[in-house]
Protein backbone atom coordinates (compact mmCIF):
# COMPACT_ATOMS: atom_id res chain seq x y z
CA UNK A 1 0.00 0.00 0.00
CA UNK A 2 1.48 3.44 -1.41
CA UNK A 3 0.51 5.04 1.55
CA UNK A 4 2.03 3.09 4.35
CA UNK A 5 5.40 4.70 2.54
CA UNK A 6 6.78 6.91 5.20
CA UNK A 7 7.62 10.41 3.32
CA UNK A 8 10.21 13.09 4.45
CA UNK A 9 8.99 16.42 4.24
CA UNK A 10 10.66 19.90 5.95
CA UNK A 11 9.52 20.75 9.44
CA UNK A 12 9.03 24.17 8.03
CA UNK A 13 5.92 22.57 5.42
CA UNK A 14 4.60 20.46 8.14
CA UNK A 15 4.08 23.39 10.05
CA UNK A 16 2.96 25.80 7.38
CA UNK A 17 0.42 23.08 6.85
CA UNK A 18 -0.71 22.30 10.12
CA UNK A 19 -1.26 25.92 10.79
CA UNK A 20 -3.43 26.12 7.59
CA UNK A 21 -5.52 23.05 8.53
CA UNK A 22 -5.69 24.66 12.12
CA UNK A 23 -6.57 28.09 11.43
CA UNK A 24 -8.53 27.88 8.07
CA UNK A 25 -10.43 25.13 8.87
CA UNK A 26 -11.90 26.06 12.40
CA UNK A 27 -12.96 29.62 10.16
CA UNK A 28 -14.86 26.91 7.93
CA UNK A 29 -17.88 26.29 10.66
CA UNK A 30 -18.81 30.45 10.41
CA UNK A 31 -18.36 30.49 6.63
CA UNK A 32 -21.01 27.29 6.04
CA UNK A 33 -23.44 29.12 8.05
CA UNK A 34 -23.01 32.09 6.44
CA UNK A 35 -23.43 30.30 3.07
CA UNK A 36 -26.29 28.01 4.19
CA UNK A 37 -28.54 30.72 5.27
CA UNK A 38 -29.43 31.58 1.72
CA UNK A 39 -28.16 28.53 -0.14
CA UNK A 40 -29.48 24.98 0.24
CA UNK A 41 -26.97 23.07 1.98
CA UNK A 42 -26.56 20.04 -0.88
CA UNK A 43 -26.69 22.89 -3.44
CA UNK A 44 -23.63 24.55 -1.03
CA UNK A 45 -21.81 21.25 -1.26
CA UNK A 46 -22.04 20.54 -5.16
CA UNK A 47 -21.20 24.10 -5.67
CA UNK A 48 -18.49 24.28 -3.44
CA UNK A 49 -16.49 21.39 -4.32
CA UNK A 50 -17.21 21.13 -8.09
CA UNK A 51 -15.40 24.81 -8.53
CA UNK A 52 -12.27 23.72 -6.49
CA UNK A 53 -12.37 20.73 -8.49
CA UNK A 54 -12.32 22.58 -11.63
CA UNK A 55 -9.71 24.52 -10.40
CA UNK A 56 -7.54 21.91 -9.09
CA UNK A 57 -8.05 20.48 -12.63
CA UNK A 58 -7.13 23.44 -14.57
CA UNK A 59 -3.59 23.80 -12.29
CA UNK A 60 -2.58 19.95 -12.96
CA UNK A 61 -3.22 20.45 -16.84
CA UNK A 62 -0.57 23.45 -16.49
CA UNK A 63 1.54 21.40 -14.77
CA UNK A 64 1.42 18.61 -16.74
CA UNK A 65 -0.22 16.06 -14.21
CA UNK A 66 -0.93 12.42 -15.28
CA UNK A 67 -4.88 12.97 -14.65
CA UNK A 68 -6.46 10.24 -15.79
CA UNK A 69 -4.60 7.01 -14.45
CA UNK A 70 -7.58 5.18 -12.85
CA UNK A 71 -5.23 3.32 -10.19
CA UNK A 72 -5.21 6.89 -8.89
CA UNK A 73 -8.70 8.05 -9.60
CA UNK A 74 -10.49 5.17 -7.71
CA UNK A 75 -8.79 5.30 -4.69
CA UNK A 76 -9.50 9.40 -4.74
CA UNK A 77 -13.00 8.81 -5.53
CA UNK A 78 -13.56 6.49 -2.81
CA UNK A 79 -11.64 8.67 -0.47
CA UNK A 80 -13.47 11.94 -1.99
CA UNK A 81 -17.00 10.25 -0.95
CA UNK A 82 -16.07 8.89 2.67
CA UNK A 83 -14.78 12.29 3.42
CA UNK A 84 -16.59 15.30 1.33
CA UNK A 85 -19.88 13.95 0.52
CA UNK A 86 -20.41 12.24 3.67
CA UNK A 87 -17.98 13.67 6.08
CA UNK A 88 -18.18 17.26 5.46
CA UNK A 89 -22.09 16.49 3.65
CA UNK A 90 -22.84 15.99 6.93
CA UNK A 91 -21.30 18.95 8.73
CA UNK A 92 -23.25 20.94 5.85
CA UNK A 93 -26.60 19.50 6.68
CA UNK A 94 -26.08 19.50 10.25
CA UNK A 95 -25.61 23.28 10.58
CA UNK A 96 -28.79 24.44 9.20
CA UNK A 97 -29.98 23.31 12.84
CA UNK A 98 -26.83 23.47 14.85
CA UNK A 99 -24.66 26.16 15.77
CA UNK A 100 -21.97 26.61 14.17
CA UNK A 101 -19.52 26.03 17.43
CA UNK A 102 -21.98 23.29 18.74
CA UNK A 103 -21.06 21.36 15.72
CA UNK A 104 -17.52 21.70 16.65
CA UNK A 105 -18.06 19.47 19.62
CA UNK A 106 -19.08 16.20 17.67
CA UNK A 107 -16.58 16.96 14.88
CA UNK A 108 -13.84 16.69 18.23
CA UNK A 109 -14.75 13.04 17.89
CA UNK A 110 -12.78 12.33 14.87
CA UNK A 111 -9.57 11.78 16.57
CA UNK A 112 -11.31 8.96 18.56
CA UNK A 113 -12.52 7.38 15.27
CA UNK A 114 -9.26 7.76 13.92
CA UNK A 115 -7.31 6.01 16.40
CA UNK A 116 -10.11 2.80 16.59
CA UNK A 117 -10.29 2.66 12.98
CA UNK A 118 -6.63 2.88 12.16
CA UNK A 119 -6.08 -1.08 11.95
CA UNK A 120 -2.38 -0.87 11.09
CA UNK A 121 -1.16 1.21 14.05
CA UNK A 122 -4.02 0.44 16.61
CA UNK A 123 -2.15 -1.77 18.95
CA UNK A 124 0.53 1.27 18.55
CA UNK A 125 -1.89 4.17 19.29
CA UNK A 126 -3.84 2.06 22.25
CA UNK A 127 -0.56 1.10 23.86
CA UNK A 128 1.28 4.72 23.53
CA UNK A 129 -0.22 6.89 27.19
CA UNK A 130 0.63 10.39 25.97
CA UNK A 131 -1.90 9.27 22.84
CA UNK A 132 -4.41 7.99 24.44
CA UNK A 133 -4.72 10.53 27.38
CA UNK A 134 -4.04 12.97 24.57
CA UNK A 135 -7.08 12.00 22.64
CA UNK A 136 -9.32 11.60 26.15
CA UNK A 137 -8.22 14.89 27.64
CA UNK A 138 -8.80 17.00 23.74
CA UNK A 139 -12.59 15.44 24.44
CA UNK A 140 -13.29 16.57 27.57
CA UNK A 141 -12.06 19.68 26.70
CA UNK A 142 -14.53 20.55 23.73
CA UNK A 143 -17.09 19.75 26.42
CA UNK A 144 -16.09 22.07 28.61
CA UNK A 145 -15.56 24.37 25.78
CA UNK A 146 -19.67 24.31 24.98
CA UNK A 147 -20.70 22.46 28.03
CA UNK A 148 -23.11 25.62 29.16
CA UNK A 149 -25.15 24.86 26.22
CA UNK A 150 -25.57 21.34 26.40
CA UNK A 151 -28.28 21.20 28.82
CA UNK A 152 -30.65 23.30 26.58
CA UNK A 153 -29.88 20.53 23.28
CA UNK A 154 -31.02 18.10 25.46
CA UNK A 155 -34.12 19.84 26.94
CA UNK A 156 -37.77 18.90 25.45
CA UNK A 157 -38.87 19.53 21.90
CA UNK A 158 -35.36 19.73 20.07
CA UNK A 159 -35.83 16.73 18.10
CA UNK A 160 -34.13 18.20 15.10
CA UNK A 161 -31.06 18.95 16.83
CA UNK A 162 -30.69 15.36 18.33
CA UNK A 163 -31.27 13.89 14.38
CA UNK A 164 -28.74 16.41 13.50
CA UNK A 165 -26.47 14.99 15.73
CA UNK A 166 -26.31 11.71 14.58
CA UNK A 167 -25.71 12.98 11.09
CA UNK A 168 -22.87 14.58 12.79
CA UNK A 169 -21.36 11.21 14.24
CA UNK A 170 -22.19 9.14 11.15
CA UNK A 171 -20.08 12.12 9.19
CA UNK A 172 -16.84 12.01 11.77
CA UNK A 173 -17.11 8.11 11.54
CA UNK A 174 -17.16 8.70 7.46
CA UNK A 175 -14.91 11.39 7.34
CA UNK A 176 -11.92 9.17 9.70
CA UNK A 177 -12.56 6.37 7.25
CA UNK A 178 -12.11 8.57 3.99
CA UNK A 179 -8.80 10.09 5.80
CA UNK A 180 -7.39 6.91 6.71
CA UNK A 181 -8.17 5.43 3.35
CA UNK A 182 -6.98 8.04 1.07
CA UNK A 183 -3.37 7.65 3.94
CA UNK A 184 -3.34 4.29 3.02
CA UNK A 185 -4.31 3.46 -0.68
CA UNK A 186 -3.89 6.86 -2.35
CA UNK A 187 -1.15 7.04 -4.97
CA UNK A 188 0.83 9.56 -7.03
CA UNK A 189 -0.03 13.24 -6.66
CA UNK A 190 -1.58 14.72 -3.88
CA UNK A 191 -2.84 17.27 -6.34
CA UNK A 192 -4.64 14.91 -8.67
CA UNK A 193 -5.55 13.04 -5.62
CA UNK A 194 -7.52 15.95 -4.39
CA UNK A 195 -8.85 17.09 -7.95
CA UNK A 196 -10.71 13.82 -8.27
CA UNK A 197 -11.44 13.69 -4.50
CA UNK A 198 -13.30 16.91 -5.23
CA UNK A 199 -15.19 16.70 -8.68
CA UNK A 200 -16.23 13.23 -7.00
CA UNK A 201 -18.13 15.11 -3.87
CA UNK A 202 -19.43 17.59 -5.68
CA UNK A 203 -21.05 15.29 -8.44
CA UNK A 204 -22.34 13.25 -5.85
CA UNK A 205 -24.12 16.26 -4.60
CA UNK A 206 -26.31 17.18 -7.16
CA UNK A 207 -28.77 14.47 -7.72
CA UNK A 208 -29.53 14.40 -3.68
CA UNK A 209 -29.85 18.61 -3.75
CA UNK A 210 -32.52 17.45 -7.15
CA UNK A 211 -33.89 15.19 -5.27
CA UNK A 212 -34.40 17.15 -2.23
CA UNK A 213 -36.31 19.89 -4.02
CA UNK A 214 -33.39 22.46 -3.01
CA UNK A 215 -33.64 24.01 -6.66
CA UNK A 216 -37.55 24.32 -6.81
CA UNK A 217 -38.21 27.71 -6.62
CA UNK A 218 -34.84 29.01 -5.49
CA UNK A 219 -33.98 32.53 -7.09
CA UNK A 220 -30.63 32.84 -7.34
CA UNK A 221 -30.88 36.33 -7.26
CA UNK A 222 -32.07 36.75 -4.04
CA UNK A 223 -28.69 35.35 -2.71
CA UNK A 224 -26.55 38.37 -1.09
CA UNK A 225 -23.20 39.07 -1.53
CA UNK A 226 -22.29 38.18 1.82
CA UNK A 227 -23.34 34.15 1.26
CA UNK A 228 -21.15 34.30 -2.54
CA UNK A 229 -18.26 35.86 -0.40
CA UNK A 230 -18.43 32.99 2.03
CA UNK A 231 -18.76 30.04 -0.87
CA UNK A 232 -15.45 32.09 -2.51
CA UNK A 233 -14.21 31.50 1.11
CA UNK A 234 -14.80 28.09 1.09
CA UNK A 235 -14.08 27.34 -1.96
CA UNK A 236 -10.39 28.99 -1.96
CA UNK A 237 -8.98 28.44 1.46
CA UNK A 238 -11.39 26.01 2.40
CA UNK A 239 -11.09 23.05 -0.30
CA UNK A 240 -8.17 24.67 -1.81
CA UNK A 241 -5.60 25.38 0.65
CA UNK A 242 -7.49 23.54 3.93
CA UNK A 243 -8.05 20.30 2.22
CA UNK A 244 -5.01 19.87 0.12
CA UNK A 245 -3.02 20.34 2.93
CA UNK A 246 -5.04 18.44 4.85
CA UNK A 247 -4.45 15.56 2.34
CA UNK A 248 -0.33 15.86 1.91
CA UNK A 249 -0.37 15.85 5.97
CA UNK A 250 -1.92 12.56 5.89
CA UNK A 251 0.88 11.08 3.39
CA UNK A 252 3.70 12.42 5.63
CA UNK A 253 2.36 12.38 9.37
CA UNK A 254 1.00 9.95 11.44
CA UNK A 255 -3.40 10.08 11.38
CA UNK A 256 -3.49 10.37 15.00
CA UNK A 257 -1.54 13.57 14.58
CA UNK A 258 -3.30 14.72 12.11
CA UNK A 259 -6.72 14.11 13.79
CA UNK A 260 -5.66 17.11 15.79
CA UNK A 261 -7.68 19.54 14.09
CA UNK A 262 -11.07 18.61 15.27
CA UNK A 263 -9.45 19.90 18.40
CA UNK A 264 -8.21 23.43 17.80
CA UNK A 265 -10.89 23.77 14.98
CA UNK A 266 -13.38 24.45 17.54
CA UNK A 267 -11.07 26.73 19.61
CA UNK A 268 -10.80 28.92 16.55
CA UNK A 269 -14.57 28.64 15.59
CA UNK A 270 -15.15 30.14 19.22
CA UNK A 271 -13.13 32.71 18.87
CA UNK A 272 -14.61 33.71 15.93
CA UNK A 273 -17.87 34.10 17.31
CA UNK A 274 -16.22 36.28 19.91
CA UNK A 275 -14.68 38.71 17.85
CA UNK A 276 -17.51 38.54 14.92
CA UNK A 277 -20.57 37.68 16.20
CA UNK A 278 -20.48 38.95 19.59
CA UNK A 279 -20.11 35.99 21.55
CA UNK A 280 -18.45 35.96 24.88
CA UNK A 281 -15.58 33.85 26.60
CA UNK A 282 -16.31 32.70 30.03
CA UNK A 283 -13.91 31.35 32.18
CA UNK A 284 -15.22 27.95 31.96
CA UNK A 285 -14.14 28.09 28.30
CA UNK A 286 -11.28 29.44 28.77
CA UNK A 287 -10.23 26.28 30.92
CA UNK A 288 -11.66 23.91 27.75
CA UNK A 289 -9.43 26.19 25.59
CA UNK A 290 -6.12 25.22 27.86
CA UNK A 291 -7.35 21.61 28.07
CA UNK A 292 -7.16 21.40 24.15
CA UNK A 293 -3.93 22.78 23.87
CA UNK A 294 -2.42 20.61 26.17
CA UNK A 295 -4.20 17.63 24.69
CA UNK A 296 -2.57 18.36 21.19
CA UNK A 297 0.68 19.29 23.12
CA UNK A 298 0.85 15.74 24.74
CA UNK A 299 -0.41 13.87 20.77
CA UNK A 300 2.16 15.63 19.21
CA UNK A 301 4.90 14.92 22.45
CA UNK A 302 4.28 11.47 21.55
CA UNK A 303 5.25 11.04 18.06
CA UNK A 304 8.15 13.39 18.48
CA UNK A 305 9.66 11.05 21.52
CA UNK A 306 8.59 8.05 19.01
CA UNK A 307 10.45 10.15 16.26
CA UNK A 308 13.45 11.26 18.27
CA UNK A 309 13.77 7.34 19.22
CA UNK A 310 13.51 5.72 15.91
CA UNK A 311 16.31 8.63 15.03
CA UNK A 312 18.47 7.60 17.65
CA UNK A 313 18.54 3.86 16.72
CA UNK A 314 19.06 4.95 13.13
CA UNK A 315 22.06 6.75 13.79
CA UNK A 316 23.39 4.37 16.52
CA UNK A 317 23.51 1.36 13.59
CA UNK A 318 24.90 4.04 11.10
CA UNK A 319 27.78 4.37 13.51
CA UNK A 320 28.04 0.77 13.97
CA UNK A 321 28.00 0.12 10.56
CA UNK A 322 30.82 2.60 10.23
CA UNK A 323 32.87 1.44 13.12
CA UNK A 324 32.65 -2.23 11.63
CA UNK A 325 34.00 -0.99 8.24
CA UNK A 326 37.28 0.86 9.65
CA UNK A 327 37.58 -2.18 11.36
CA UNK A 328 37.72 -4.43 8.96
CA UNK A 329 39.30 -2.23 6.36
CA UNK A 330 42.12 -2.02 9.27
CA UNK A 331 42.72 -5.51 9.10
CA UNK A 332 42.55 -5.86 5.69
CA UNK A 333 45.44 -3.39 5.37
CA UNK A 334 47.57 -5.43 8.04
Amino acid sequence: MAGMVKKEASTAMVILAFATVYIVWGSTYFFIQKAIQHLPPLLLGAIRFIAAGILLMIWCVIKKENLWDWKQIKPAIVSGLLLLFIGNGALIVAEKTLASSFAAILISSAPIWFVLLDRPKLKENLSNRSTVSGLIIGFVGVILLFSQSLPALFSSGHSAEIIAMIILVIGSISWAGGSLYSKYFATGSTTVNTTWQMLAAGIAFVPFSLLAGETKGFNWQTVPAESWLSVLYLVTMGSLAGYSAYVWLLKVRPATQVSTYAYVNPVVAVMLGVFFAGEHLTGLQVSGLAVILTSVLLINLAKYRKEKEEKRKIHAQNTATEFTGRVLKEKAVV
